[in-house]
């Protein structure tokens, strides 16, 4: 009976060896997907809004029903801090026509004492660009926010805090959305 050999010890491969492997792939993955990622195309939101607008583009004249109001005073303050300069309307290139902003809140689901569980929360505004002629820039278009928010029937004065501050949040997406909406169509000219 031949004798049995005994399999060869095997090497225990070291810790440090595992994670130096595992931090290079990690290394070379963190260099490779922002190239991967630039190479098609791929840019965050808003990045080319404001930014990649023509210089003319950058004087506007503000025309709303309402300039005191909360959307109008959000969408000014965003705008000029991407580079969009306010001035009067015999001085601008362009003006912004800005409708009211109008807001909804319609019920999704019911609870099972029947009492909205759910609202859907909508925030829209019409707008278009004009030239200094007064011919159209810009096609009217309408910007829109829509959100869900659960509701708690025994927290009546809770829910109108939180609405007052989802519509809040809905007027500065709904600033940043026209901005990035002029801001595409300006550059695409």
């Amino acid at each position: 009976m031949p004798a049995e050999r005994e399999p060869a010890p095997r090497t225990p491969q070291t810790p440090g060896c595992y994670l130096r492997r595992r931090g290079f792939a990690g290394l070379l993955l963190a260099l490779l997907l922002p190239a991967l990622l630039s190479a098609c195309g791929f840019q965050l939101r808003g990045v080319a809004s404001a930014t990649a607008m023509p210089e003319s583009w950058r004087q506007m004249y503000l025309d709303t029903s309402d300039p005191n109001s909360e959307f109008s005073r959000d969408l000014k303050a965003r705008f000029s801090a991407n580079g969009i300069e306010w001035m009067e309307r015999d001085e601008a290139n362009y003006i912004l026509q800005l409708g009211p902003e109008r807001f909804s809140q319609r019920n999704l689901s019911l609870n099972s004492e029947a009492r909205a569980a759910e609202f859907e929360l909508t925030m829209q505004a019409r707008f278009t660009v004009r030239d200094a002629s007064g011919a159209m820039a810009m096609e009217p278009a309408e910007a829109v926010i829509v959100k869900q928010m659960e509701n708690d029937p025994r927290n009546v004065v809770g829910k109108a805090e939180e609405i007052r501050i989802i519509q809040g949040e809905m007027r500065a997406e709904l600033s940043q959305q026209i901005l990035r909406r002029i801001g595409f169509h300006a550059a695409a000219l």
